[in-house]
C-alpha cells in the first residue's frame, strides 16, 4: 500500500468517525425527545417515586413498555456509547497506520472505560 493510498484511507476513516459521532448524537437526542414526550403527554416517568432504570436489562423492558423515564437512559446511554465506539475505530485507525504505540495507548483508554462501566454499575 502506497502512502498516498494509506493517507486516502486514513482521510476515509476520519469521515467515517465524523459520522459516527454525528449519527449517534443525533440518534441519542432522537430517543431522548422520545422519552421527553413520553412523559410530557402521560406526566409519569414509568417508574414508582424517584426509581429509575438502572440496568441495561431494565432500560429495555421499559423502552419495550414505553416508560419515560426508561426511553430517557437509553438515549443517554446512546449518547455515551458514541465516544466509546469513536475509541474502537481509532484502534482500527491506528492499526491501519502501524502506530502501534497509539494502538497501545487507545486500546489502554478502551479497557479503562470498559472497567469504569462495570466499576460503575456495582
Amino acid at each position: 500500500m502506497t502512502k498516498h493510498d494509506l493517507q486516502t484511507e486514513m482521510n476515509q476513516v476520519e469521515l467515517l468517525i465524523g459520522k459516527i459521532m454525528r449519527i449517534g448524537v443525533l440518534i441519542a437526542a432522537f430517543v431522548m425527545i422520545i422519552g421527553l414526550g413520553l412523559l410530557l403527554v402521560t406526566g409519569k416517568s414509568g417508574y414508582p417515586g424517584t426509581l429509575y432504570p438502572t440496568t441495561l436489562q431494565a432500560i429495555i423492558a421499559g423502552v419495550c413498555a414505553f416508560k419515560a423515564a426508561a426511553w430517557m437512559m437509553l438515549g443517554i446511554f446512546l449518547l455515551i456509547l458514541t465516544p466509546v465506539l469513536r475509541v474502537v475505530i481509532s484502534i482500527y485507525a491506528f492499526a491501519k497506520e502501524k502506530d502501534y504505540l497509539y494502538v497501545w495507548i487507545t486500546s489502554i483508554v478502551l479497557v479503562i472505560l470498559v472497567i469504569s462501566f462495570i466499576i460503575g454499575h456495582h
